[in-house]
Order: structure tokens, then C-alpha cells, then sequence
């Protein structure tokens, strides 16, 4: 319950920027899904923190020296053993 209030607001935010933006710029994503797509199911799957990690990670990434391609959400987190 906790974790839907506090994800709530970035998926609003999300949402109209995919309303209301994204539709009169260049689509120029280089993963499928989108970055905002990626987003807003990494936050409903991790949570803020680990979403929020995993979502920053993906839009610094998309850029011309980055990755493409198909990139979906994982379904668990691994943690680096040392």
C-alpha cells in the first residue's frame, strides 16, 4: 500500500508526459519499450528506490554512444556478490 502512495506521483507525471509531450516530439527512444514505458513499470515492479535506480540508469544509457534494442524491466534485482 505504501509502495503504490509513494510511486503514485512519478506515474502521474509519467502519464502526461506521455500524453502530452511525448506525442509532438520525434520519437527517438533507442529501446523498446520506451523510456518512459521502462519507467513507470520498473517503479510498479521494484518500487521507488530500486525503480527509481533502474529507471535512471536506462535514460543516462539512452543516448548514440549507449545500447538499443529490446531492454525490458528485470523481474528480480541480483545483488553483486564481492
Amino acid at each position: 500500500m505504501i509502495k503504490k502512495i509513494l510511486i503514485y506521483p512519478f506515474l502521474l507525471i509519467i502519464r502526461f508526459y506521455q500524453a502530452a509531450i511525448s506525442p509532438f516530439t520525434p520519437s527517438v527512444c533507442r529501446y523498446t519499450p520506451t523510456c518512459s514505458h521502462y519507467t513507470a513499470e520498473a517503479l510498479q515492479k521494484h518500487g521507488l528506490f530500486r525503480g527509481g535506480k533502474l529507471a535512471i540508469k536506462r535514460i543516462f544509457s539512452c543516448n548514440p554512444f549507449g545500447g538499443s534494442g529490446y531492454d525490458p524491466v528485470p523481474d528480480k534485482l541480483h545483488k553483486k556478490k564481492n
